[in-house]
């Protein structure tokens, strides 16, 4: 089968994946993780296929904010990212950024690449690197609206949490790209929708 690109986000039912005033000690700002992802921790048994699926893929591409904290403009060298040191990717990580850093090399064959030169460049690296596996896009919010609106994503899985947040990044403020559901199932703590995207 030919390679894909797909993409898997929690949102709370307003469209928000990340609150207000994003910090190394609140990675998601004014939203609880938490809470966020109960449906995965409170609730894994019954939702088994869309945890596994998320880490699924043979190559992954970030943005820098999903690696470090907001505004952060400087790298620091002791930042391994907001994970232990087995990050649950185990898979080559591509991170957009505008400030050049040497890889990372992680346990369980996690290794974060940083690219300076766009969306399209993270994107030829990461389905090189994942050969013949498929490729995810794994956030955050302005990454993966980028790549949806450039028409660079086929699948798009959203987990759509029972919060209100208010305010904090949307994803659907600026989204262009034209999706059709494709399929949707409800668990105790989130409704799984499908999408794919209309090219």
């Amino acid at each position: 089968m030919p390679q894909t690109v797909s993409a898997h986000m929690m949102l709370t039912l307003d469209g928000f994946g990340t609150g207000l005033n994003q910090t190394r000690e609140n990675p998601f700002g004014t939203i609880n993780p938490r809470d966020l992802a109960r449906w995965m921790f409170e609730d894994g048994a019954n939702n088994a296929d869309e945890v596994k699926a998320v880490t699924d893929y043979g190559a992954f591409i970030m943005g820098r904010n999903m690696f470090a904290a907001p505004g952060e403009t400087v790298w620091e060298e002791s930042w391994r990212g907001w994970w232990d040191e087995n990050p649950p990717y185990h898979a080559p990580v591509f991170v957009l950024t505008h400030h050049a850093h040497d890889p990372i090399e992680m346990e369980g064959g996690t290794t974060f690449h940083f690219v300076t030169e766009g969306e399209a460049v993270a994107l030829e690296r990461a389905r090189a690197a994942a050969g013949d596996r498929n490729v995810s896009i794994a956030g955050g919010v302005t990454t993966l609206r980028n790549y949806l609106n450039l028409g660079l994503v086929d699948t798009l899985h959203l987990k759509f949490v029972p919060l209100i947040a208010q305010d904090g990044e949307r994803l659907w403020d600026g989204l262009n790209a034209k999706l059709e559901t494709t399929g949707a199932r409800h668990s105790r703590f989130a409704t799984h929708v499908d999408y794919r995207m209309v090219k």
